[in-house]
């Protein structure tokens, strides 16, 4: 293991608690019948495969921005994280050094079977899709947009939760109503749109364009929507440096496209085993995760 690595937290380990899954990111574990444990681990995934080297502190990065923006949004919409310590779960000082930020104590939500995807640019599947038909997602966009091109409204473009080592599968509108009922599909919608517009404002004042994010979504046993897993991370959206941005390129980013765009130079079929990664991209992307937190969360 290099160096770089030793603050690095590949998979967690907690002996007192119950581990309920790994997930590509995540290492969740139960506490009782109402909460439990998330971890966001240093690992990365990309094209759905995880690879086999962590992103130093990029967990805690993930953490931290994503309770940033749950604060922001609480009046928007409730969200996950309950108002228990981890010093409470976790009594064992070592282990909370060890997680460092990278934990948290979250609400039992009844997941939803959707990931609420918002576009508010024109880039990766949904270029392609565009190129291809014209539309993104079934829904149609006027011609002559380049790739990157602010769209003329952010677009909902819901797809499917697909289990680790699947891909997830973009779907309509009607295809979600289907699968959830009309009328939380309709509320999923406005809050995420909502949600969308009032925070990539905020981000560009800070200098960061949200290219596109995802949302996802749990019920509590009122019925209540809460938002949930993590919310406007570099994991789960595309963050562009506003000050290098122009349409027609592909632009720089604060995420894991440094690690796809290395991947894609490569002989490689996007099925495990994952290409070892050079310490290079490596430390570069810990450095992007870094930057994207100093820009939005910095008084």
């Amino acid at each position: 293991m290099s160096n770089n690595n030793m603050n690095a937290l590949f998979e967690s380990n907690i002996p007192d608690l119950p581990l309920i899954s790994r997930g590509k990111v995540r290492d969740i574990y139960d506490i009782d019948e109402e909460h439990m444990l998330i971890v966001t681990t240093d690992r990365l995934s990309a094209f759905d495969v995880i690879m086999s080297q962590p992103i130093p502190g990029k967990g805690e990065v993930l953490t931290r921005v994503a309770n940033f923006w749950f604060k922001r949004t609480q009046d928007m919409i409730p969200n996950h994280l309950s108002a228990i310590p981890i010093e409470d779960v976790i009594t064992d000082e070592a282990i909370r050094n060890q997680l460092g930020d990278r934990a948290l104590v979250a609400k039992k939500l009844i997941p939803l079977p959707v990931e609420a995807i918002v576009r508010g640019y024109i880039i990766g599947s949904g270029w392609k899709d565009y190129q291809k038909t014209g539309q993104v997602c079934g829904i149609d966009l006027p011609h002559g947009l380049r790739m990157a091109d602010k769209l003329p409204e952010p677009l909902f473009t819901p797809s499917t939760k697909a289990d680790v080592g699947a891909h997830d599968e973009n779907i309509d509108f009607d295809k979600t109503a289907e699968l959830i009922g009309a009328d939380l599909a309709i509320q999923i919608r406005d809050v995420s749109l909502n949600i969308y517009a009032q925070c990539a404002e905020f981000a560009l004042s800070r200098g960061i364009i949200i290219a596109d994010t995802k949302f996802e979504f749990g019920l509590d046993e009122d019925g209540t929507l809460h938002i949930i897993d993590e919310m406007l991370t570099p994991d789960s959206s595309r963050f562009w440096p506003a000050d290098q941005y122009q349409p027609g390129i592909s632009p720089p980013s604060f995420d894991k496209q440094f690690v796809r765009d290395y991947l894609e130079t490569l002989d490689w079929d996007k099925t495990p085993p994952a290409p070892v990664l050079p310490d290079e991209i490596i430390e570069k992307t810990a450095e992007k995760y870094l930057e994207a937190e100093r820009l939005l969360t910095s008084k």
